[in-house]
């Protein structure tokens, strides 16, 4: 059995991986959709891209500033919603979000959310969790003004 401890370490190399190790990092073409997000508490900044295709998450590229919490997030937001359909990106935000506001009560689904979960300790850190949302709220307004540029403009 692994310690608390010994979990919390391994969460910590996780989202220093993920820092050091972007996935996803650099900004690409084509993308339907474009968010720039600022977390105004400490200065970390984040402009995300999304690419759909068939009611999927074709890609996710970005450009980030910032501490290695919101680095780290970007990364694994990265992992786990690209390939996948819209409706099970939005079950994986739902979960991150329970996760993060739950003030360290849930562990997370390693399942639902992979190395997501290594952002559970954060959720004690009212200041860190904004670094940990950020990049998903640039996901998720990049997500509406895809849907509304597909609608208004007629593009896919």
């Amino acid at each position: 059995m692994t310690s608390t401890v010994g979990m919390e370490q391994l969460y910590q190399q996780v989202i220093l991986d993920h820092a050091k190790n972007a996935r996803g990092a650099g900004l690409r073409q084509p993308y339907d959709a474009e968010s720039h997000q600022v977390n105004p508490t400490c200065g970390d900044e984040i402009t995300l891209r999304v690419r759909l295709a068939g009611g999927a998450v074709e890609d996710v590229s970005y450009d980030a500033l910032g501490c290695s919490i919101s680095q780290a997030a970007a990364s694994v937001l990265t992992e786990l919603v690209v390939g996948r359909p819209l409706v099970d990106t939005h079950a994986v935000y739902k979960a991150y979000l329970a996760m993060l506001q739950s003030k360290g009560a849930d562990a997370g689904d390693e399942s639902v959310l992979g190395d997501g979960v290594a952002f559970a300790g954060v959720s004690r850190y009212a200041a860190r969790v904004k670094c940990a949302l950020l990049p998903w709220a640039a996901y998720r307004d990049a997500l509406l003004r895809a849907d509304h540029t597909s609608t208004t403009e007629g593009r896919s």
